[in-house]
Order: structure tokens, then C-alpha cells, then sequence
């Protein structure tokens, strides 16, 4: 970005723009005018919300937060008798990929190697690094898959690294960045889904085809085991492991919430799992995968466990599954982990979370025990520890800062490593409530709020409300739309932060998922709105002085909340959003979401699609909110048009629009902490300029 255009141009720019859609050049991704205007935008918003000290202040304290050398060193995977972790500080703000004896870091007492200074290998290879993650060759461990994307997209490299020597494997695998990824088969074997060339890819811009790579070839002489057509959503790799071997297998996703998984045998064939549609396997533990089910299969209902032999379905037997568990009625099992002996299940019961170690009988009934952890929490399942028969698991509350604890099937949970508090937690409230939506259905939120502060405030209302992705709280320093600790500012202030648990979510299984699919995507919208209603009944806010917040889908949330209710929200935060549902399947990743949002190129789908697409429901002479949007240009995701074109229209309707376009971080928005604290602090700034009246800092 060389030179801006200046706004008042923009009239004549769009005089000469396709009249279909006036702002269709904007969704050219790296187009000089596109980038011109993006750079005007970025600089209208800087000169409105940072030249106050108090935008500095926030900006530095959040830094700080953010940069803690007081920080949980999270387990990023368990090798044998060995953690992996990846640490960033001030210093380090890309992370250090390092290494340390698991009984020194279980018992608090890490001595940490140095693996990857992402950092520093950025700048020796003139690379902007952002680390995507590694995996590693059991038994031993002593070769990694370590994958590294360009600026934070979702395209990533694939390079072997040799843990001994702390260095990339010379002449060793390498894969090109692309949407795709490789797991291990054996040390000289890799199964990969990449990028080949013209037409292997899908509709949707991930990989269609699975190759064996053998150790001395190219990759261009890898043999193919799967080809799927381009109509499918994504062919993907992955290797599970238990105490006996390694599971290679093929999956592919016929839709993106359908997805069928094969065992790679030895001699490269293919040998379907054949598990009934909507399993979607999770673990796999003494031979046997255990899969969620997304639908009721024969006796075993909607969102329970079931466990199918792989040794069977190998040697070409069709097994019968045996239920694991399921949920009760206010339940779902969000995450799963198997060590040897252990398979350790996250529930969520009315989005608080609860742990389960459970373990399988002689007589192959699956025996369940509660692991003592605290009670109205949210709980992460980390990682297990494979022959420890142990986990990792975090727990953290709105107030309460995480701990990271070590559980294992003989002793009580112990805990390694707490977070200090970052706040006096004395001086808020916490409250989960339920609102009624239009149709009845009771929606959960949690609402915190500064003791000694009556009346309506200024209230922060979060939302995600799709994907199946639940929404549960953590601590108020670090909340769930890469804007570090803006939720904590916001409180300190005197305003209410509120979390909304939405259906299309994930928070009570697959049936509060599917009452947001397609059709029934007012649904989700009417739970957003019975929310804030909610905070106007009960006094806690008032109209025009509610703000939304949401990002990705949860952008696409609350771009259609603003439209429909611009009586009730005064202001809105648009992250990564997607806002022009007509062309969204056409745009980046969109092609994958059309189970989820309905296909706006068939007549019958687009009916239903029109009636809340943001783009085109713009309509002259209302004042929407204040919204800002703020996004990257390397999102390879979510297309940057979305926002664009939709900030252009509002903008050209006389609506207040603030806009940031980050050039790096892809859809996350975030390659490092700077970029973050940076964000938490205009976007309180941008709350501040629009909900005048908050509360004073004293009761």
C-alpha cells in the first residue's frame, strides 16, 4: 500500500463501477484501487479512535496482559516422556517451539530446549512465520511434521524437523504452503492431501486427492490412494494413535458436517470405516475408534459416544458399535482425548463444563467416573498422556484465571500451573441467566458486571451462534474475539459484559445446532435479540445503549442484528465477517458452508437466504449502528470483500462506519500480541466514542 485515495473521490469511482454491483472490484483481494481504499478506510479509523491517551493507555496495559512472562505454558502435545509447547512473550512474539522432560513440567518445574525460534526464522528466511502446529513419528518421536503459514492464512508449509538435533531434516519432506496438510504412515512414508496442480482441488479450495510419498522421490511421483470429485468439500488426512499402532486414514468431507474416514492398510489400500453418516470419530483407543453421532442411530441417541473395532472393520468384518455415552437432556460432549486405558470426555451441562475419565470392561461396557474438578467452570481438555493414562485439563471462569491441572486415573487432579489474577474478581459479578426467545426456547448467557454499579449501563453483548461451535466463558483478560482483555476494560468502566450462548452453536449438541441451520437461521438472530431484550427487562441496560460483538459467522450475526432490530443495538463489532450471502459460496473457503447456511444459487435456498443476506438488505434512510469491521487481507478463509463491500454501501447511505484491515494475522486476525493489545484498544476506544455514558469508574 504506496498511496491512499481520499473519500471524496469515491463517488466518482463508483459511477464507473459494473452497476449489478457497484462495489464488486472491491473483492479483488491484492487490486491497487481495492487496496487504495482500504488504506483511506485504515486511516480514517486511526485519526478517529487513537489520538486520545486514554487509547495508549489501554493499548500498553493490554500489552502487558498479553506479554505476562506469568503465563500458563500450555501442553501442545504429550510425546512419551516429553512436552511440546509453544511460548510467546514480548521478545518472542511469532513463539518459541521448545521442549521439556514431562515429569519436570507435571510437577511445575519445566526445563525448557529450545526447538524453533519462530522469529528468528522468519527473519533468516525473509518470511513473515506464523506457527500452524507440529506433530511427531512415535515411537521415538524423533522426527516432526512442523507447519508454518505465511502471514496466518490457513495455506500452510510442511517441513521435517529432527528433535534431537534441533533442525530441519536436510534434503528431508518438504510441502509447498497450500490448503492441505500430510501425517506419518511410517518414518519413511508420509500420507498426503495437498495442492497437485490444475484441477486438484475442490469447489471449496481445499485438496481432492490423497497420495502416498515415499522418502527419495518428488512429490510429483507420489501414488495415489483417493480421489474424490470437485463437488466435495475437502479431502483431509490424519493419523490416530493408541497403545498398539498407528491408525493412518483418509477422510472426506462429502459436506462439511458429513465426513467419511478410511484406514490406509500397509499396501496403500483403502479399507472404509463404513460407520453410519454424521459419525464423526474423535479418538481412538485399544483398536476401537469412538465417534460423536450428529444423528440417532438405531438405539444410540443424537450426540452420544459410540465405539466401533477398527481390527474388524480392517480385516473386512462389519463390527456392531457400543455405546460409550450419552448425554443427558442439558448435556453435550464437546471434547474427546484417549490416553492407553482412559478415554476423557468434556462435557458441558448448561455450558458449564464437567470431566469424565471412562474406562472400558472386560465385558465391553464403558464405566464412567467424575474427575473432581471446580464446579461452574469451563473446562479444556488439553492433552492425555498416552502410557501415563493421565490428561491435561484447564479451568478458568469469567473471574476466576485459568489452572492448568494434571489428572490422572489414581490420584486426585493436581494442579501445575495457575495463572495469577490479573483483576480484583472481588469487585464483579458473575451470573449465568436464560432469556425466552420468540419461540419460547430458553437461551443461556453470562452477564458480568461491576459490584456497586445500579441503573442501565452500556452493555457488550459476544455472540457466535453457528458451526456448532459452543461459546463457553473464560477469563475476562482474555475473551473470544482476538481483542485480549477489551472485555475486562469494559467492566472496569462500569459497563455489563454479556456472553451469549445461541443456538447453531454447539452448547446443548447437535439439536441446538441443527434449530440454526438453513432455513431456520432466524432462529439464531431472535436468541440475539431475545438477549438484549433480556438486559432492557431486567434494567441491567437500555435500548441503543447495547453493543454486539461477533466474528466470522458470528459476524454474518450481528451484520443481520443491526439491520433487523437498529431500534435495540447502538453499536456493532464485525470481525472477519461474512455480509454478502449471494456470493459467499463463490468466495474463498464459502463453497464448504452451504450445509450450513443453504446454497444461494438454488431459487428455493436463496428465498429464504435473501430475507437476511446484510449486503443486500441495506435499505436507504435508516440509520443503522456504529459498526466497525476490522479483518485481514490474507484471510484465505473468510473473503475480505464481505466487509469491504459492505462498508462501502453503508458508508454510501450516510451511515458511521469504522474500518481496519490488518495486512497479516489471516482469519484469526492476531500473528502476534502487539496486533492484539493494538485491537483491544481501539475497539474500546470505538465503544467509548459511540455508548457515551458509561457509569463512573466508582460506584
Amino acid at each position: 500500500m504506496k498511496a491512499f485515495i481520499s473519500l471524496a473521490f469515491l463517488p466518482v469511482i463508483l459511477a464507473a463501477a459494473p452497476a449489478a454491483d457497484p462495489y464488486l472490484w472491491l473483492e479483488a483481494v491484492e487490486g491497487q484501487r481495492a487496496l487504495q481504499q482500504v488504506g483511506a478506510w485504515n486511516a480514517e479509523t486511526e485519526a478517529a479512535l487513537t489520538r486520545t491517551p486514554r487509547f495508549e493507555q489501554d493499548r500498553a496495559r493490554a500489552k502487558a496482559i498479553l506479554d505476562d512472562a506469568a503465563q500458563i505454558a500450555q501442553p501442545d502435545d504429550v510425546l512419551g516422556d516429553r512436552v511440546l509447547n509453544l511460548w510467546r512473550d514480548a521478545a518472542h512474539p511469532r513463539g518459541l517451539w521448545r521442549v521439556a522432560a514431562l515429569d519436570g513440567y507435571a510437577a511445575g518445574k519445566p526445563q525448557w530446549r529450545t526447538l524453533i525460534d519462530v522469529d528468528a526464522l522468519g527473519k533468516a528466511e525473509g518470511k513473515s512465520w506464523v506457527w500452524h502446529g507440529a506433530s511427531c513419528l512415535e515411537p521415538d518421536y524423533a522426527r516432526c511434521l512442523v507447519r508454518l503459514s505465511p502471514g496466518g492464512t490457513d495455506a500452510q508449509v510442511v517441513r521435517e524437523f529432527d528433535l534431537a538435533s534441533g533442525r530441519f531434516v536436510e534434503d528431508g519432506f518438504v510441502l509447498p504452503a497450500a490448503k492441505g496438510d500430510a501425517t506419518w504412515v511410517t518414518r519413511d512414508t508420509l500420507l498426503v492431501a495437498t495442492d497437485w496442480g490444475r484441477g486438484s482441488l475442490t469447489t471449496s479450495g481445499y485438496p481432492r486427492i490423497a497420495k502416498l510419498w515415499t522418502r527419495g522421490t518428488p512429490l510429483s511421483a507420489a501414488r495415489t490412494v483417493h480421489e474424490s470429485p470437485a463437488s466435495a468439500v475437502e479431502v483431509d488426512v490424519a493419523g490416530f494413535v493408541d497403545a498398539e499402532r498407528r491408525w493412518p486414514m483418509v477422510t472426506v468431507g462429502r459436506s462439511f458436517f458429513d465426513r467419511d474416514r478410511s484406514l490406509v492398510m500397509p499396501d496403500g489400500r483403502l479399507v472404509p470405516l463404513g460407520l453410519p453418516q454424521g459419525a464423526d470419530v474423535q479418538a481412538v483407543i485399544g483398536g476401537r475408534a469412538v465417534a460423536r453421532l450428529n444423528r440417532a442411530v438405531g438405539d444410540f441417541p443424537v450426540g452420544s459416544l459410540v465405539a466401533w473395532s477398527l481390527r474388524d472393520i480392517a480385516a473386512g468384518r462389519k463390527p456392531a458399535g457400543e455405546l460409550v455415552m450419552a448425554p443427558g437432556a442439558t448435556q453435550a460432549i464437546e471434547e474427546v482425548a484417549a490416553s492407553d486405558d482412559a478415554l476423557w470426555v468434556k462435557v458441558l451441562d448448561d455450558v458449564s463444563g464437567r470431566l469424565l475419565a471412562l474406562r472400558r470392561g472386560a465385558d465391553g461396557r464403558w464405566a464412567s467416573t467424575p474427575v473432581a474438578l471446580p464446579a461452574n467452570s469451563t473446562v479444556h481438555l488439553d492433552k492425555a498422556a498416552g502410557a501415563r493414562n493421565a490428561a491435561f485439563v484447564t479451568v478458568e471462569g469469567m473471574l476466576t484465571p485459568p489452572t492448568l491441572y494434571w489428572i490422572d486415573t489414581k490420584q486426585p487432579p493436581r494442579a501445575v500451573q495457575s495463572l495469577p489474577a490479573r483483576f480484583d474478581a472481588a469487585t464483579f459479578d458473575v451470573v449465568q441467566r436464560f432469556a425466552t426467545s420468540k419461540d419460547g426456547t430458553r437461551i443461556p448467557y453470562f452477564l458480568v458486571t461491576r459490584k456497586g454499579v445500579t441503573g442501565a449501563r452500556p452493555a457488550l453483548i459476544h455472540a457466535y451462534g453457528g458451526f456448532r461451535n459452543a461459546q463457553t466463558p473464560t477469563y475476562l483478560t482474555d475473551q473470544p474475539y482476538r481483542a485480549g482483555p477489551l472485555g475486562l476494560f469494559w467492566v472496569e468502566e462500569g459497563g455489563a459484559y454479556v456472553l451469549a450462548n445461541l443456538r447453531g452453536g454447539g452448547e446443548y449438541g447437535p439439536r441446538w445446532h441443527q434449530a440454526g441451520l438453513r432455513e431456520k437461521r432466524q432462529n439464531v438472530f431472535d436468541d440475539l435479540h431475545a438477549v438484549a431484550e433480556d438486559l432492557v427487562r431486567t434494567g441491567v441496560s437500555e435500548k441503543k445503549r447495547i453493543a454486539i460483538s461477533g466474528r466470522s459467522n458470528g459476524g454474518l450475526l450481528v451484520g443481520v442484528a443491526m439491520q433487523q432490530r437498529p431500534d435495540l443495538y447502538g453499536a456493532v463489532i464485525a470481525g472477519s465477517p461474512l455480509e454478502d450471502m449471494k456470493r459467499y459460496s463463490h468466495l474463498s473457503a464459502g463453497a464448504s458452508w452451504i450445509d450450513e447456511y443453504g446454497d444461494p444459487d438454488k431459487p428455493a435456498d436463496w428465498a429464504f437466504i435473501s430475507r437476511y443476506s446484510p449486503y443486500q438488505n441495506v435499505k436507504p434512510g435508516v440509520a443503522y449502528p456504529p459498526v466497525f469491521f476490522y479483518l485481514s487481507t490474507k484471510d484465505d478463509r473468510v473473503h475480505p470483500g464481505h466487509a469491504r463491500k459492505l462498508a462501502a454501501l453503508l458508508k454510501a447511505n450516510g451511515n458511521r462506519v469504522y474500518y481496519r484491515e490488518y495486512l497479516e494475522g489471516g482469519h484469526s486476525v492476531g500473528a502476534d500480541h502487539a496486533e492484539d493489545a493494538r485491537r483491544a484498544a481501539i475497539l474500546n476506544a470505538f465503544l467509548r466514542k459511540e455508548l457515551m455514558g458509561l457509569p463512573s469508574a466508582r460506584p
